[in-house]
């Protein structure tokens, strides 16, 4: 072989092993199923799924990821108003196409996502399924829930989370008028009860490094038998497996009322959530301590893993007078609108399909993912992070 093209090839693969090699997928910014579109007040450009599959498609709950970490697979809801459910809808980013899965409705319990290996776990009934990404996929039964004494199932969990091994998912069921905290085995063991309860609680997520550690939070709820609509009293809840659940703030604080939409920070160490009098807040599990983070971050909130930037929905409970979605730079103090003013979508907030904008960054950080109305009707879009880092920077 001659020497010199001996040497271009161990400098080609020394890059590729290097982790310096070009990214070999598209993504939003190159794939011809998105569209550029640029916000008419602040100039911020996201890359809107002008492509459709289903008349709804939605990003998933902004606690759970859902864009892998190579950057090949996205997965996203998919609704068919005014059929009630939503189905589970892939971008493959490396072929360049998108694909819809009938086969995977659900009703409630967000799917979870293995962003290593792009396969996706949701609940169907009571039965948890394995769906490997692609077109062709193959599905698996992965595990049942073996309890509730023939009680109504209203869900068998809120939105999944694998635990820090991975080796099982979280539940928080509601079934008649009890609601149960615990685990299910991804091997097909029996479901762990860690506790029950005779109030709602929901939104369980596992801490990211604490197997033995959930995040629950207290909701309203109507009696299944009266109807009568039952308000919270204390939202942000830890349980320890073994253990009995506590609140992180006292009754007698009077916000624990307004608290809502949490989120764990990637290294398990606060609990991040929205207080809808004073923006987005955290608590530090250490020193016990609360801390202001964003006084405009009032609805759904989410950070990138270094809890320095924030993005947020803000007016989505009160669409008809504004929503609008924004960027906050915690080190500058300055926000910028990705979105300025989100027209009214389908049925006003896309009841009774959840679709609020419901931001998160993902992609490692890359991209903010959301729900957009821009195009007349629900639909996903992505923005960049750096170039929001940038105008918010000086």
């Amino acid at each position: 072989m001659n020497p010199y093209i001996k040497y271009i090839l161990v400098f080609i693969f020394g890059i590729k092993a290097l982790g310096i090699y070009a990214q070999p997928y598209f993504d939003p910014s190159t794939s011809s199923l998105f569209k550029k579109w640029k916000d008419p007040q602040s100039g911020v450009e996201s890359f809107v799924l002008e492509k459709h599959v289903a008349p709804l498609q939605l990003s998933f709950y902004f606690t759970n990821i859902s864009y892998t970490d190579d950057g090949r697979y996205y997965w996203f809801y998919a609704a068919y108003p005014p059929s009630l459910g939503r189905v589970l809808g892939c971008i493959d980013f490396k072929t360049d196409e998108i694909y819809v899965f009938p086969e995977t409705r659900f009703e409630d319990a967000t799917p979870v996502v293995d962003l290593k290996s792009g396969e996706v776990y949701w609940f169907s009934g009571r039965t948890l399924y394995k769906k490997q990404p692609g077109d062709r996929g193959r599905i698996t039964v992965v595990n049942k829930l073996n309890y509730g004494n023939g009680r109504y199932s209203v869900r068998p969990a809120t939105h999944l989370t694998f635990n820090a091994t991975k080796t099982a998912v979280n539940i928080d069921s509601h079934d008649g008028n009890q609601w149960t905290v615990g685990e299910l085995p991804l091997d097909g063991s029996p479901f762990i009860k860690w506790q029950e309860f005779d109030v709602c609680y929901n939104h369980g997520q596992f801490s990211p490094v604490d197997t033995s550690l959930q995040l629950i939070a207290q909701d309203h709820w109507r009696d299944g038998n009266t109807g009568q609509r039952i308000w919270y009293k204390n939202r942000i809840w830890l349980i320890r497996k073994g253990k009995k659940a506590y609140s992180i703030y006292p009754d007698s604080y009077k916000q624990v009322t307004q608290h809502t939409h949490e989120w764990w920070s990637s290294d398990g160490s606060r609990i991040y959530y929205v207080d809808y009098d004073n923006g987005t807040e955290y608590f530090d599990l250490k020193t016990k301590k609360r801390v202001s983070v964003w006084k405009n971050g009032t609805c759904h909130s989410h950070c990138d893993k270094t809890g320095s930037y924030f993005v947020g929905d803000i007016g989505t409970y009160t669409w008809e007078k504004g929503c609008r979605l924004a960027f906050y730079n915690a080190h500058t103090g300055k926000e910028i609108n990705i979105v300025s003013d989100f027209p009214i979508g389908y049925s006003k907030r896309g009841a009774p399909y959840h679709a609020d904008p419901h931001p998160q960054f993902c992609l490692n950080d890359k991209y903010i993912c959301y729900t957009t109305t821009v195009l007349g009707i629900q639909t996903v879009a992505f923005v960049p992070v750096q170039e929001l880092i940038r105008l918010t920077s000086f």
